[in-house]
């Protein structure tokens, strides 16, 4: 794990709008390196953006039970579809799930 300190709780501690835009910066990592043909790099940035969403899946926070299952359930969707486009080097849909993720950032930024 490269996220160690996260894991020992600094993770809960950001808001979930936070632990999106994290991710994306890893997703986006993985997706400029791969059209850059610079695969170990993208596969640096694809495992540790599988970290985060781990990290995220168990630590994200939600006000009720009803909404931390509704994010749990999204967020091992949005694990899925990021694993298979990442592992099919599909970088139209690489870059529609960093399109959604910018929009954490801009939360982020704005806030």
């Amino acid at each position: 794990m490269q996220h160690t300190s996260l894991e020992n709780g600094r993770w809960a501690e950001l808001t979930l709008p936070q632990q999106m835009a994290n991710i994306g910066s890893e997703t986006s990592r993985a997706l400029k390196a791969l059209e850059a043909g610079k695969v170990h790099r993208a596969e640096g940035a694809f495992a540790r953006a599988q970290e985060l969403i781990d990290l995220t899946i168990k630590y994200g926070r939600a006000d009720t039970p009803s909404q931390r299952s509704a994010l749990w359930e999204e967020l091992c969707r949005f694990r899925e579809v990021f694993c298979a486009a990442f592992l099919s080097r599909n970088l139209k849909e690489l870059a529609s799930l960093n399109k959604y993720l910018d929009q954490f950032a801009q939360i982020r930024v704005s806030a």
